[in-house]
């Protein structure tokens, strides 16, 4: 069995054009650019770790995403600290009129999913406190596939000014 205490510290993506991935994901997102390697990768994070996210385009420049039904990822899960900070990461999405391929509700988390301009699969996602996860009488961990609001989402902003 894996350590608990073991994590996954960060995922390298292959691009096709650097600066539209960094319009991606440092100016849509808010990652900062930790490292950059010439015109070829460019390093990002939140909160000054090395990096979460490393972009590269060494096998891919000028590339095309592979088709539908071929392996590959299938999508980045970025873990946000609370639902305030998914809603301000989801208005601007709604400001920069990114488009969006679906917002679920798992029950244990709420998320929003999206492709990158590469056509990769991203996850923006806040985990509900755990004390408010649910369980079956096995002790299993109940996930469901409900829709979520995004408007109600936004209301968090409004909270937050008040």
């Amino acid at each position: 069995m894996i350590h608990p205490e073991t994590r996954i510290g960060h995922v390298h993506l292959k691009v096709a054009d650097l600066e539209r991935a960094l319009g991606f994901y440092r100016d849509i997102l808010g990652f900062e650019v930790t490292q950059r390697y010439g015109s070829q990768a460019v390093f990002v994070s939140a909160g000054g770790y090395h990096h979460h996210i490393g972009l590269n385009t060494w096998e891919s420049l000028g590339g095309t995403p592979p088709p539908l039904g071929h392996t590959g990822l299938y999508h980045t899960a970025i873990l946000f600290p609370n639902r305030l900070e998914l809603a301000r990461v989801l208005s601007r999405l709604v400001k920069a009129n990114y488009p969006l391929t679906g917002a679920s509700d798992h029950g244990v988390s709420e998320a929003i999913y999206l492709d990158d301009p590469d056509g990769n699969g991203v996850e923006l996602y806040r985990d509900r406190p755990r004390e408010e996860w649910l369980f079956d009488s096995d002790e299993k961990l109940q996930m469901t596939t409900g829709a979520l609001d995004l408007r109600e989402l936004l209301r968090e902003l409004e909270k937050e000014v008040v």
